[in-house]
């Protein structure tokens, strides 16, 4: 007679949801962290940083100091005062602001090898469980920063490549015309080819970017090398006395100067691709230097002739090499545009596994890296919005005024979030927090205050993004919520549904039926429908339930954890299938590595399974749950939400899709 049991007791594994300990131990070293105890390993890693990481950053000098002294920012001279004092700022902006605060500090967040603004959040929140107030405050500023993120995205590819391919201008005038088109051409393919995965061409990036960065230190050593009183600007008291003789001035240009620190975020967003080891290595290395040298360079040019001002990247080379440097000044803007665009990617699947976003189309473009992906929707959203903003804006000098909102915004969040982190989570003494606010958030608060200043002359481009992407997230987030208490109350306890289908005796018919479900206490519709209609069950029946860990990757053997729900002759079993935000809701392989935890249970053979998809048909309410406007965009976001066919990896032909409908 079978008896009642304990469905802990049953279950194999590890109990879940895992402790931060617990997750260390399951997640074993990534690819990266093996290759970097390799010194050669080490090396080929930083090279395939530079062409990840650093594209955005390294593409700044193509205009971050002509912004700085264009005709928006015509209170900066070309004089030696105001040059010195602009180049100091630069120094130290891209010193404090990347080598301290986010190579020295903000790197040190390791989630389990990722990093980013989400995963920065879902590191508080695995730590602050018991806080409800900071980790609620903490995901508000993981969606603000994401939000930020999408405008950088939308701004970064526009600005990057429209500054390259205006190099022609310098060359010809008659090749003005041809800048925006050829731009948006350029745009239109590599959005194009981002279906086929960054993967066979991402060995190219690391070499084509390490000429791009040799090329700014030649470009700017010829110019120091004939003008080295420019080296003195290494000399803090110069910014210092350039923003106290002349702070309106200095204020309106440090919204400019932060351009030179534009993708520093990328940083840590993607130090899970290559470690925290091989990112530092590049930067201070090749990078940081190269970017000081061709900053220099620029500086002692403009001291020697004001007029180049005008444009101070593409005027410093002779001119029989500007041809060839405005054709690598685009290969590596493609470049930074590519890292942005996979960053899209990234950051829309973490907001998907956190509730933030609708189900999403992923394509996986690589057997082997996990963190390549594809997602259509939103490749081509920020292609429109892309070619919108080039169409607008007409240059990329107009465009560098909605560009630092962006940028700072998320540089804000990303050390307020850390140091949150480091004071409750891994109690650093209150004076190192002092001091890290007094020196990093400092810097960038100011660099936000002026940036602030440029509101009304494209600053709100990104915020509007921001706010859009807010709206979206947090509209989803509630009726998510609302749509599953619904849901509940039409599905019913699951343990109340096996106690009367073992009273009742039902004819079971052969067969493996799986049922993705979000949880182990109520019933899946589809199983409820397929009773009351059919009035038979399976011989075997498994429900399966993703369970989204706050963390990047759980072990594959690790992953799932079965129970018998307390029999263990009723043939149904329940699956909780743990992943991470970065590993793949697979369920067909829930079954495989189910499999040998529930031999004594169940046979779980994944060939002789039918997929049965619960559905929900959402309808209008007399009396809205939410507000109108907000029930509107939630309706028409699930409408458009991905099949669940795809997002689980079913097989098409032996999936049913069975559902009722809810009024919300």
């Amino acid at each position: 007679m079978a008896s009642r049991r304990d469905p802990a007791a049953t279950a194999a594994g590890p109990e879940f949801p895992i402790t931060p300990a617990q997750a260390d131990a399951l997640t074993p070293p990534t690819a990266s962290e093996r290759l970097a105890r390799n010194p050669k390993a080490l090396a080929a890693l930083a090279l395939a940083a530079l062409g990840v990481v650093f594209g955005d950053i390294g593409t700044s000098p193509l205009y971050a100091l002509q912004t700085v002294f264009s005709a928006e920012h015509n209170a900066v001279e070309p004089s030696r005062e105001d040059v010195f004092g602009v180049v100091s700022m630069v120094f130290w902006a891209v010193t404090i602001v990347v080598s301290y605060g986010y190579a020295a500090l903000i790197m040190r967040a390791d989630n389990d090898g990722e990093g980013g603004i989400l995963s920065l959040v879902a590191l508080l929140r695995r730590h602050l469980g018991r806080r409800p107030q900071t980790v609620a405050g903490a995901l508000i500023l993981g969606v603000v920063g994401a939000g930020l993120f999408y405008g950088d995205s939308l701004i970064t590819p526009a600005i990057s490549v429209m500054s390259a391919i205006e190099g022609l201008s310098v060359v010809d005038e008659r090749f003005h015309s041809i800048v925006l088109p050829l731009s948006l051409v350029i745009l239109a393919g590599l959005f194009s080819v981002q279906r086929f995965g960054s993967g066979h061409v991402g060995r190219f990036f690391g070499p084509i970017m390490a000429i791009w960065f040799v090329t700014l230190a030649a470009l700017g050593i010829p110019h120091v090398l004939r003008n080295p009183e420019i080296l003195w600007a290494v000399s803090p008291h110069h910014a210092l006395v350039f923003g106290f003789s002349h702070p309106g001035i200095a204020f309106i240009a440090a919204g400019a100067v932060v351009l030179t620190v534009t993708g520093v975020e990328a940083m840590y967003a993607d130090m899970g691709h290559f470690g925290p080891r091989a990112i530092r290595l590049a930067w201070f290395l090749l990078v940081f230097p190269a970017l000081m040298v061709n900053y220099m360079g620029q500086g002692a040019e403009i001291l020697r002739n004001p007029a180049t001002a005008a444009n101070p990247f593409f005027l410093m080379a002779p001119e029989w090499a500007r041809i060839p440097l405005v054709v690598l000044a685009t290969m590596a803007t493609i470049i930074a545009s590519q890292a942005v665009i996979s960053g899209a990617f990234s950051v829309s699947r973490q907001a998907v596994r956190a509730g933030l976003l609708p189900r999403l189309n992923v394509q996986h473009t690589s057997k082997e890296e996990g963190g390549q992906i594809y997602i259509g929707s939103i490749n081509w959203i920020l292609f429109v919005g892309i070619a919108t903003l080039i169409l607008v804006f007409r240059s990329a000098e107009a465009l560098a005024s909605a560009y630092g909102l962006a940028v700072t915004g998320t540089l804000l969040i990303e050390m307020g979030v850390f140091l949150v982190l480091a004071r409750l989570v891994w109690g650093v003494a209150v004076w190192k927090i002092a001091a890290a606010v007094v020196l990093v958030l400092g810097v960038e608060a100011v660099f936000f205050a002026a940036n602030m200043a440029k509101l009304l002359h494209g600053g709100w481009l990104p915020l509007a993004v921001a706010g859009a992407v807010v709206t979206v997230m947090l509209t989803w987030r509630s009726g998510s919520r609302i749509v599953e208490e619904r849901r509940r109350e039409a599905e019913g306890s699951l343990s109340e549904f096996i106690e009367e289908m073992r009273r009742r005796a039902l004819p079971r018919v052969p067969g493996l039926a799986v049922f993705p479900h979000s949880n182990k206490e109520t019933i899946p519709l589809a199983l409820r429908q397929n009773v009351e209609f059919n009035r038979v069950l399976h011989d075997r029946i498994a429900i399966v339930t993703i369970v989204n860990e706050n963390v990047p990757h759980i072990r594959h053997v690790d992953r799932a954890v079965v129970d018998d729900l307390g029999y263990l002759d009723d043939g149904i079993i329940h699956i909780s299938y743990h992943v991470g935000f970065n590993d793949s809701q697979h369920v067909p392989r829930a079954l495989d590595w189910a499999r040998d935890k529930s031999q004594e249970v169940i046979d779980l053979e994944e060939s002789d399974a039918h997929y049965f998809i619960s559905t929900l048909r959402l309808t209008k309410r007399d009396e809205p749950t939410m507000p109108r406007w907000q029930r509107a965009v939630f309706l028409w976001l699930a409408r458009n939400s991905a099949d669940r066919t795809t997002v689980f990896h079913l097989p098409r032909e032996r999936s049913v899709v069975i559902g009722g409908r809810v009024e919300i």
